[in-house]
This record gives C-alpha cells, structure tokens and sequence, in this order.
C-alpha cells in the first residue's frame, strides 16, 4: 500500500505544478487567465492527496499489508471476495434499462421515463432476489 500512497502523492504534487504552470501560461494571454484548466488541475491536485491520505489513513488501521513486502508472493493477498450469484438474470435487465435511460439522455426525455419504467422493478427483484424462493439465503 506505500507504493500506491507514493502514486497518489506523485499525482498531486504533478497536477499542482502543472496547475501553476497552466496558471502562469494563460495569465500572460490577452484574455487572462482560463479559469476551468486551472480549477480542473487543482481538484486533480486534490483528488491525488486524497487518495494518498486515504490509503496512508487505512494502513495505520489494519496490519501489515501483504504487498508492501518484497519477498511477499501473491497468494498471500487472496481473501474474501464477496457474495456473487451465478444464477442472477437481473443485471441483464438493469443493464438493458440503463442503456434505455442513457439512450433517452440524448434521444428524448420521453424514453428515459420509459427506461425508469423498466429500472425500478430490475433494481427492486434484483435487492429482494434472496429473500423468498430457491435460492434464498
């Protein structure tokens, strides 16, 4: 995980100097300085130490990390890795409602209400698919 902090950290100390850099370069225009580049670069400054901050906060909490050691093998990061339901059809239908939403998003506003037509009941069976019938939990 200290790999990853150095990225995260890398990635902002690089958009914060290119941030500055943008900042001198459109400031000397006759049209001054362009405003969404340099706000754009600050927040990707930000985004970078936040996620820096993020992984440094959770290496302090939890042990040490598999792959922060160098003679570590990669069997040794294998853990849990969720619940998946094999037999699930309702990503399909959600997937084919969000692509009818997003279709209406350029289309017209008439269709994304007919893809949220279709979306809601997909998201409801798809929450309550293990509560009641075969494969029940």
């Amino acid at each position: 995980m200290r790999a990853m902090e150095k990225i995260g950290i890398l990635l902002g100390v690089f958009a914060g100097a290119v941030a500055v850099l943008y900042w001198a370069w459109t400031s000397s225009t006759e049209l001054g300085v362009e405003w969404v580049g340099v706000l754009g670069l600050i927040l990707a400054a930000l985004l970078g130490f936040m996620i820096a901050w993020y992984l440094w906060m959770t290496r302090r909490r939890l042990d040490r990390d598999p792959s922060d050691d160098p003679l570590g093998e990669i069997d040794e990061i294998q853990g849990e890795y969720g619940f998946f339901s094999p037999h699930s059809w309702q990503p399909l239908f959600l997937a084919g409602s969000a692509a009818i939403i997003f279709l209406g998003l350029a289309v017209g506003w008439w269709l994304v209400i007919i893809g949220v037509f279709f979306a809601v009941p997909a998201v409801v069976t798809w929450t309550f698919e293990y509560w009641k019938g075969p494969h029940a939990l």
